[in-house]
């Protein structure tokens, strides 16, 4: 009795709806890139349809950061939704996945400045300004530092733009529920959102409304492909990452973009929250990077970075998220969702399989007994 009592009045595992989108329970499967796609046209394959296939009974799954065009490529083995091929790959994932009862976004992803010329024959890779982010790209010839990249003209961010919104088309032909435009970590998006990324002084860069600009304009085009309701957006605002960090416009910055995404038909904002302590930082305020923004957006919030059984409950409780994403915790159990129902202990992952290894480390994690 007392299980099913218990299972009955914990926020976490009841429904939920975005828009029209009925979610069976409130755990999100976060993004991951896994590194699995390891074909030249950057195709979802059979490994993939049994990855999803297995982790279907999440609340909401988030596909893994998917390339927009061949520009967007930063990192080796990721798909992409820019080809018929990639179209029919990601179809039978989503079917697997319709078919288990879940529910799938794809997430639209550009990386950027944080990609390497081996992907590009030697050129640079695109970015807004021609300023090193000072980290790695893993290239098919292993992680490498990256470069100085090019400054986006105006016809590229035109281009890129367009892009996102082919892409967005792409992954509803696929059968997707919806798109999450990927605006986290240290790739494009967020390198225009960031002052010493950006140091354009353009329609795109100057002030909090020009460099928030093109996500902006990116997302418009994705709900005109997809209607109301059905186009989310993930941020990280308070992410420090080798040369990639906050700076003092940052919380203004951003600010200026949340209030522009509640002028929009969203279905959610994704929020990382903040990894450390803050106090001596530009953006203190950003402590409770979650608590911040749920008093700023509109729409409904998803909660990641961190989480454990607990502490989703907590904030769900609370009221400070409506959905609680997981990433570390999906990758070694499949079952997450009965796992925590259950409070049944996890299985810990095998970091030397996260981004290769093939079945292994993938798809041959088992369920609880």
């Amino acid at each position: 009795m007392g299980l099913r009592k218990d299972r009955h009045v914990l926020p976490l595992f009841a429904p939920f709806k975005i828009g029209q989108i009925a979610l069976k329970n409130r755990v999100v499967m976060a993004s991951m890139t896994r590194g699995r796609t390891t074909n030249p046209g950057h195709v979802p394959n059979e490994l993939q349809v049994e990855y999803y296939r297995q982790r279907a009974s999440a609340g909401l799954v988030l596909t893994e950061g998917t390339w927009v065009s061949r520009d967007a490529i930063g990192f080796i083995n990721v798909p992409g939704l820019f080809t018929p091929a990639q179209v029919d790959g990601w179809r039978k994932v989503t079917e697997t996945v319709h078919q288990e009862g879940g529910v799938i976004f794809a997430q639209l992803a550009h990386s950027g400045a944080v990609s390497h010329p081996d992907f590009f024959g030697g050129l640079p890779p695109l970015a807004p300004s021609t300023v090193n982010p000072g980290l790695r790209a893993f290239t098919p010839k292993g992680f490498k530092d990256t470069v100085t990249p090019r400054a986006m003209t105006l016809d590229d961010i035109k281009r890129t733009v367009a892009d996102y919104a082919a892409a967005g088309r792409n992954a509803r032909d696929a059968g997707f529920d919806g798109v999450e435009l990927h605006c986290a970590t240290t790739y494009l998006l967020p390198q225009f959102l960031n002052s010493e990324q950006n140091t354009r002084q353009d329609a795109y860069g100057g002030n909090a409304e020009k460099r928030c600009r093109i996500v902006v304009e990116i997302l418009e085009a994705l709900i005109s492909a997809w209607g109301p309701r059905r186009v989310g957006v993930k941020i990280s605002p308070a992410l420090s990452q080798g040369g990639f960090r906050p700076t003092e416009p940052t919380v203004e910055t951003y600010d200026h973009l949340v209030s522009a995404l509640n002028r929009l038909a969203l279905s959610h904002l994704h929020v990382v929250r903040a990894a450390g302590d803050l106090t001596s930082s530009p953006i203190a305020t950003l402590q409770d990077t979650v608590g911040y923004y749920r008093k700023r957006f509109e729409g409904p919030i998803i909660a990641n970075f961190g989480f454990d059984r607990a502490a989703a409950m907590a904030a769900i409780d609370g009221g400070a998220a409506d959905l609680v994403s997981f990433a570390k915790p999906f990758i070694s159990n499949p079952d997450l969702v009965r796992r925590f129902e259950h409070n049944l202990p996890l299985a810990p992952p095998v970091a030397d399989t996260f981004y290769q290894g093939g079945a292994k480390g993938y798809v041959d994690y088992p369920p609880a007994d």
